[in-house]
């Protein structure tokens, strides 16, 4: 399979299982839990799994100085992205938090540009306007709810250092280390923060023997929004780069649409519905690359600027 496609591939997948935290967090804090309770179990189930696979791969974990500074500096910025997102659901409803988290792309663009020097090409640009604008279509309330500035500010802190985040796992230092060893220590430095804010700030509440319901939720979040999305958005970061990874983020709030119609008896309506199209139009454009973008730039040069 082409790298491009690939990479592609696992940016999509990424983003729709990430697209699954509210569903299964939503119903924990219904059950008692809180938001550093249910990262931290969130984080410290999904290590054995992942040192499992590292083992069966082969690697070991072994890590230099420098890789284990950096990587405690990633899982600090995932472990603060994750916190924010979850304390929002607190202020706003899951589906409009969701939905602003992922200005993201944005903030990627912007910090590739900055401080890397990467050139902010005409379809970036198109892909970026047609994610946001489709975004801004799903976004919805019903007239009654005001929102939350709190939420607000919070959930665009998530979002930033998740930009964050997907531009330092494109480093070469990241790109050295194997994914999985990646994600493993990510999530160990990303729990310790937990850990430490239920010693200190919150307590820590472990769902009943006997609600099975909670724990099965737990399970759910572990594999899908945890393990499998790091890994994926890892790999797909080191395969196409952190601008488009960052974009095909945009399907998150598509597949929230989805559950919700699915699994929550929610309707799609027509602004809803041209907001879909419009995403996965961004989508097909970053999957469709340079070739695109050539055309894009052709049109453009159909209409001069005048002198």
């Amino acid at each position: 399979m082409d790298t491009k496609l690939k990479g592609c591939l696992y940016g999509s997948v990424a983003a729709m299982t990430y697209g699954m935290n509210p569903l299964f967090a939503v119903n924990l804090y219904k059950g008692g839990m809180n938001p550093d309770s249910v990262l931290l179990f969130r984080y410290l189930l999904a290590l054995p799994i992942l040192a499992l696979m590292i083992k069966m791969r082969g690697h070991d974990f072994r890590l230099t100085g420098k890789e284990t500074l950096f990587l405690f500096m990633v899982g600090i910025l995932v472990a603060v992205s994750s916190l924010t997102l979850y304390m929002s659901y607190n202020y706003l409803s899951a589906g409009i938090a969701s939905t602003m988290l992922f200005i993201y792309p944005v903030n990627v663009a912007v910090l590739m540009v900055l401080f890397f020097g990467e050139k902010l090409r005409l379809h970036i640009i198109v892909c970026i306007a047609l994610a946001m604008g489709g975004i801004a279509m799903l976004y919805k309330t019903d007239g009654t709810d005001t929102l939350s500035t709190v939420g607000c500010i919070i959930v665009l802190c998530s979002s930033l250092t998740y930009a964050i985040y997907i531009v330092a796992v494109g480093r070469d230092v990241c790109k050295r280390i194997p994914t999985l060893k990646l994600t493993f220590y990510t999530l160990l430095f990303g729990a310790g923060l937990y850990a430490v804010r239920v010693e200190c700030c919150t307590t820590l509440v472990c769902p009943p023997i006997e609600r099975w319901d909670m724990w099965l939720n737990i399970i759910c979040m572990v594999i899908f929004p945890t393990v499998l999305s790091f890994v994926w958005t890892t790999m797909a970061v080191q395969y196409v780069g952190a601008t488009p990874t960052a974009i095909l983020g945009a399907l998150e709030p598509v597949t929230a649409v989805v559950l919700g119609i699915l699994f929550l008896g929610e309707s799609l309506s027509f602004r809803e519905t041209v907001g879909l199209v419009m995403i996965l139009v961004a989508v097909c454009i970053v999957i469709g690359g340079k070739n695109i973008a050539d055309r894009l730039l052709r049109i453009r040069k159909m209409f001069p600027r005048g002198k």
